[in-house]
């Protein structure tokens, strides 16, 4: 399903969750708004989700974590709130996430350092708080990394040299 780049507007439809033989869904870059629909975490066989760009607001459904074929997940540049679900821990095929550029909150999950085939990891523009997570050095496929304007705390975690590859 591919309708980026357009005008459109009002919410992502609840009945979303009902496309499952779908393998990619491309709503970036409209002027959708509200909340992503629970029902996302249905679609078990996609492997990129492209929301980015929108006028999001709400939580990152925690049933996102169903989706464990993903490989691309862009949520930025919206309104999203409430911290990054643990859940994430479950989407290991991932290779690119963004989430920057939100009203996201909280502590990174450690869980995040399950994440081992990320190549590209962008949480930049949000309101975390605490420290970097150790387990960001689980990330040895990473190329790039943006943490920057989070309110992050703390040391840099040691961890953070396994990161040469």
């Amino acid at each position: 399903l591919s309708l980026q780049y357009n005008n459109l507007s009002g919410g992502i439809p609840t009945e979303i969750g009902n496309l499952v033989n779908s393998t990619g869904i491309r709503l970036d870059n409209n002027n959708l708004s509200g909340q992503i629909p629970a029902g996302i975490g249905n679609l078990t066989k996609l492997t990129r989700l492209l929301l980015d760009g929108n006028g999001l607001t709400g939580e990152i459904p925690s049933g996102i974590g169903s989706l464990v074929n993903l490989t691309e997940l862009r949520l930025n540049n919206n309104q999203l709130s409430g911290g990054i679900p643990t859940e994430i821990e479950n989407l290991v095929n991932l290779t690119g996430l963004r989430l920057n550029d939100n009203n996201l909150s909280g502590s990174i999950p450690s869980e995040i350092g399950n994440l081992i085939n990320l190549q590209h990891l962008h949480i930049s523009q949000n309101d975390f708080s605490g420290s970097i997570p150790s387990e960001i050095g689980n990330l040895t496929n990473l190329q790039q990394i943006s943490l920057q304007d989070c309110k992050l705390t703390g040391s840099i975690p040691e961890s953070i040299g396994n990161l040469a590859n």
